[in-house]
């Protein structure tokens, strides 16, 4: 008869296979993060040295739904900016949701009162001020409230459109709050992750608050059609763009400082209905996000309960696992001080936050994306709806 094996070896055995069963996929996926950073940081010195040499007449569209933090400010910022021709196109559902003083004096006002129950409110706000647009506008950008933009925002986007084979142009945020808060970083650290996907080439989506298309291909790509029945504008632009096999080209220029703070209560809020909404309109990016962190969080957990009991290998396992990261965490924060020099200062400040606090907001990411997992109801400016 063959020897027994004793329970202590199988359990030991055990615990081996799902250390690594975690571990091993975890360190792959920190290595292969790093791919293509340098690729990234040479387009965003390249895009941010160009000076561009044609700037049709433009339209810029930003919807208001109540007061923002600094909203008057940012505001202004739309109506300054270093552009040759331009119109600012404030939109709301209605007076009722414009606070008073705030309206630059270089602006028209559109109120879209939609009716429409499957649409959402600023999806709809979006739609009128496009029709409102003036009939010279070559390009419509869009802007969201709560973000402050530099003065070359709009030369950035539209850079781009001149390109051949390019259908649309974004930008990003960059949450930097003053005087900053332990949650309004945090927020700033996980968002900055989703804005590391932008770079060369056709990216997957485009950002509703810094995001521009030629008049004449918003309509070639039925645009309008793609924004009924949808909580998204921005997904659903980036859909009706993909179709027509025309790029998103990523604008570094365009980066949106957003000194906005956040509580605790209303930052998971937040994430979660970030998250729920990428499910439902975009599951391709969320399934794949949420196998990462599950990976990337056990991995992380088995290593960190590993080392404690004394195992050195697995000390040196969670250092390969979190170097990456942090790593990628720094440089994602370099290319948007280089594309932010208003903000120096701030930057000089909580850079290193973006290191240091990398493995945390992998945790959060999880936390995010599990939370959305079931349901398709959000909440959004005091309304709720439900996602299809």
């Amino acid at each position: 008869m063959p020897p027994e094996i004793p329970l202590s070896c199988c359990y030991a055995t055990s615990l081996v296979f799902w250390y690594w069963f975690f571990a091993g996929p975890a360190l792959l996926l920190a290595i292969l993060s790093l791919r293509g950073e340098r690729k990234r940081a040479n387009y965003v010195a390249r895009r941010l040295s160009e000076t561009g040499e044609q700037w049709p007449p433009a339209s810029v569209i930003v919807p208001v739904k109540g007061q923002d933090e600094g909203l008057r400010e940012n505001l202004a910022a739309l109506e300054s900016l270093d552009y040759p021709d331009y119109e600012l196109l404030v939109v709301a559902h209605s007076a009722a949701d414009i606070p008073p003083g705030v309206l630059p004096h270089k602006c028209r006002v559109v109120l879209a009162h939609g009716d429409d129950p499957d649409t959402g409110e600023k999806v709809q706000n979006l739609a009128a001020a496009v029709r409102a647009t003036s009939k010279r506008t070559a390009i419509l950008a869009f802007a969201d409230s709560d973000g402050r933009v530099t003065r070359g925002w709009l030369r950035a986007l539209a850079a781009p459109l001149a390109e051949k084979g390019v259908g649309a142009s974004t930008g990003y945020r960059w949450f930097t709050p003053v005087p900053p808060t332990f949650w309004s970083l945090m927020r700033g650290v996980w968002d900055a992750v989703a804005g590391g996907r932008l770079g060369p080439g056709n990216n997957r989506f485009a950002w509703g608050g810094a995001m521009a298309i030629r008049k004449e291909v918003f309509y070639d790509a039925c645009v309008p059609d793609y924004w009924k029945r949808t909580v998204s504008d921005d997904y659903a632009l980036s859909a009706a763009v993909r179709m027509t096999g025309l790029a998103i080209a990523y604008a570094p220029g365009a980066l949106v400082p957003c000194y906005e703070h956040i509580a605790m209560g209303r930052f998971f809020g937040w994430v979660r209905r970030q998250m729920t909404v990428t499910r439902v309109y975009n599951a391709r990016l969320w399934w794949p996000a949420l196998i990462a962190h599950v990976f990337y969080c056990g991995g992380m957990a088995a290593s960190a309960v590993a080392s404690i009991r004394g195992n050195r290998l697995a000390e040196w396992a969670l250092v390969a696992q979190l170097s990456p990261g942090m790593l990628k965490g720094l440089n994602r924060a370099t290319l948007a001080k280089a594309a932010l020099p208003e903000c120096e200062a701030w930057f000089k400040r909580h850079l290193w936050v973006h290191a240091i606090w990398t493995p945390l907001g992998t945790w959060v990411w999880l936390v995010a994306l599990l939370s959305s997992a079931f349901g398709n109801t959000i909440e959004w400016r005091g309304k709720r709806y439900r996602l299809k």
